[in-house]
């Protein structure tokens, strides 16, 4: 898996580009929790549930059908007062969240594939490219090079535009994907990232010095 922190960044980021009026940091915060949710599978290999199995790591909580019942459910207990068009518009980025968790794992460098089609279909998938680091099962880890190594590689703005793949599982000499496509795109995200911030903070310091009472 890739780490909690890059799935929950990923639902930000999604949430943030929707622009909608419904998505308030709440329903932010909700969509970052969906996409950690599916991990909860890891609790199965306390009760002997094997990495392979349906409710295995990476299994059914994975898959397109979970990403469509987590964001049902949720509309349906929270938001069924909401306009029909206002619903959907949740709902697709509650699924959209849960779902990029499987997406997400399937470029990573370890482990078993996503079942993105379970139950119907249990075949483990991953992507061509895999870039991304796989993250330890466990928490201690993530105190270790490796998990400063992790931390480095998920949330580089430029991880999914590089063809650097792990070689133990690719060959060294690999060409990469998409030649000079990484310094072109980098320094256009970095501009994006630091105005959205600094707009974002300009604007918090211009509504608390609206809400401030005047003195007369």
């Amino acid at each position: 898996m890739a780490s909690a922190f890059s799935h929950a960044i990923v639902a930000l980021a999604m949430g943030k580009a929707f622009q909608n009026k419904e998505l308030s940091w709440r329903e932010l915060l909700v969509g970052a929790l969906c996409s950690v949710v599916p991990d909860l599978d890891v609790i199965g290999f306390h009760f002997g549930i094997q990495h392979s199995d349906v409710w295995g790591h990476r299994g059914l909580t994975h898959s397109v059908v979970f990403a469509v019942l987590l964001a049902g459910i949720l509309v349906t207990l929270w938001y069924r007062s909401k306009p029909a068009v206002a619903m959907t518009g949740l709902f697709l980025y509650f699924f959209l969240c849960t779902a990029s968790h499987g997406v997400l794992d399937a470029m990573t460098n370890g482990g078993l594939g996503v079942a993105f089609f379970s139950p119907f279909d249990t075949t483990r998938y991953f992507f061509p490219v895999r870039p991304v680091l796989v993250s330890p099962i466990g928490v201690s880890e993530f105190f270790s090079a490796y998990g400063v190594r992790l931390m480095a590689n998920n949330l580089q703005p430029s991880a999914l535009f590089s063809a650097r793949k792990n070689p133990r599982c690719i060959p060294a000499n690999t060409p990469p994907v998409f030649p000079g496509l990484r310094s072109r795109i980098q320094p256009h995200l970095l501009r994006l990232v630091t105005k959205a911030m600094s707009d974002r903070l300009l604007a918090i310091v211009r509504r608390r010095s609206s809400d401030r009472p005047r003195r007369s």
